[in-house]
């Protein structure tokens, strides 16, 4: 290691700051926070994705500016390519890769420049249902690479980690999402919306793996005074998914509010004044969107699958994944017991406080990098 502070490169994420999606998220946290701790921060951006130059009060923090071909089959990987290729020129000490995709190239600042590399698994990504099988191929020997090319392999969940060591015998570093303290606001941005009464929430990317066509077709299924008294509002949007945003319009019964992407004190509006959030995912690694709302006492309705069991951690009301009578059962049954949304919201909150915190994730990521750094 040398007397210099430590410098990282983030590649894999779509940019800063995190207008949508959980990677982004994570990134701008961790790359707040590690400043301080004496680790200057590198994140690479597409340009589609953001205007912003960066962030002005983080000094130790540049935000870097490649082209992609924004598409929906060469945005990762050729903005990866272009990333890590500057990348080899920069005083970085460690090139952190975020994404199985992305992770394909972590051997080669290995190789070529001797710098140490980290992969993060934020989820299985060649299970999601937008890839065809030719992607789906590239992203399963992406899982493999991600335990094989790097100096660390990091995974944002328990199963995650169960799943590495089952299928390749392979430890890995669990450092799980975070939250931040809630922002209570009232509601004066959703009133200009039009959304001025109760409302039960979908936050996310609107792609197939997320649920959304799910929950509309158990809202549709809900008694009529339930529907009359509540609203659905779904925040979020495409993810090189129009043909599946459209449907989703198509089906959605009146009463259902699309607000699109949505970050910032509106979705701190959101979450603050919800009756409840839905998260009918089939696929996660582990939800920033359910730990968040959690973090704001909300009651939160998710599928069973192992990521949202462990995030909820018993503070939540499951369903079966994939089941659309299922979740409309338990939808209906949550909204028709106040007392019941009010005690899991209570409860899960504590739950997420005591468990997930951003200054922990990057107080445990800073000491990875310095330990790989001094082998």
């Amino acid at each position: 290691m040398t007397d210099r502070p430590l410098r990282v490169a983030m590649i894999g994420q779509k940019g800063y700051p995190p207008i949508h999606g959980g990677i982004e998220k994570h990134v701008a946290e961790l790359a707040a926070r590690l400043g301080p701790m004496g680790i200057g921060v590198d994140i690479y951006s597409r340009p589609h994705y953001s205007a912003d130059s960066g962030p002005a009060d983080l000094e130790e923090v540049q935000v870097i500016k490649l082209p992609s071909v924004p598409t929906k089959h060469l945005d990762a990987i050729t903005h990866t390519v272009l990333s890590t290729g500057h990348a080899l020129f920069r005083q970085a000490d460690v090139v952190h890769y975020h994404a199985l995709g992305p992770g394909l190239l972590s051997g080669i600042p290995r190789w070529l420049a001797g710098k140490k590399t980290v992969v993060t698994v934020h989820g299985l990504d060649w299970q999601r249902d937008k890839w065809g099988s030719f992607a789906t191929n590239v992203l399963r020997v992406g899982e493999s690479a991600s335990v094989n090319l790097p100096d660390a392999t990091i995974v944002v969940s328990k199963a995650l980690r169960e799943h590495y060591l089952k299928e390749h015998k392979r430890g890995t570093h669990y450092i799980p999402n975070g939250i931040v303290k809630p922002v209570y606001r009232e509601p004066e941005l959703l009133v200009q919306q039009g959304i001025d009464g109760p409302f039960v929430l979908f936050v996310g990317r609107l792609v197939p793996e997320k649920g959304c066509h799910l929950l509309l077709e158990a809202w549709s299924r809900l008694p009529g005074p339930l529907r009359n008294k509540y609203r659905l509002v779904i925040a979020g949007d495409a993810g090189f998914t129009p043909g599946y945003v459209e449907k989703l319009k198509a089906m959605a019964p009146k009463g259902v509010e699309f607000l699109g992407y949505i970050h910032g004190p509106l979705l701190e509006e959101l979450y603050t004044n919800a009756e409840m959030l839905v998260l009918p995912s089939t696929l996660e690694g582990l939800s920033i969107t359910l730990l968040e709302g959690m973090s704001y006492a909300r009651c939160c309705l998710v599928s069973d699958i192992p990521p949202n069991v462990e995030a909820a951690g018993g503070h939540g009301v499951l369903f079966t994944s994939d089941d659309e009578a299922d979740l409309a059962a338990k939808l209906a049954a949550t909204l028709e017991d106040a007392k019941l949304r009010e005690s899991l919201g209570a409860s899960g909150q504590i739950h997420a406080i005591e468990h997930y915190s951003w200054d922990r994730v990057a107080q445990l990521t800073a000491d990875l990098y310095r330990e790989i750094c001094e082998k």
